[in-house]
């Protein structure tokens, strides 16, 4: 019997990049969104550690994510915010197709 096979039997699962447990994670609400060629998604899940959203960037099948927990959602709202803001404010882009 290998790791892998040891490592489910006991209920804990390894991740086959860092060789450490995962943790049992409850997906709260995913949300979807395509921009260009690039899928964006959103999710909240929460663990024994606690809430977190994870934001998956993937383009082509190349996937990066980046994990931020819940207690810095609204900080990272707000500078979003001011950055919808800022962007707003500056003058159209042009297509280049003209």
């Amino acid at each position: 019997m290998n790791l892998s096979e040891r490592s489910c039997q006991s209920g804990n699962h390894y991740s086959g990049h860092s060789g450490k447990p995962q943790v049992n994670e409850d997906t709260l609400r995913t949300e979807k969104i395509q921009v260009e060629r690039k899928t964006f998604i959103f999710t909240l899940k929460e663990n024994p550690r606690g809430r977190f959203l994870r934001i998956t960037e993937d383009v082509g099948g190349r996937r990066d994510t980046i994990i931020l927990p819940a207690t810095g959602l609204a900080d990272f709202k707000q500078v979003l915010d001011q950055m919808l803001e800022t962007y707003s404010e500056l003058p159209e882009e042009e297509d280049g197709e003209n």
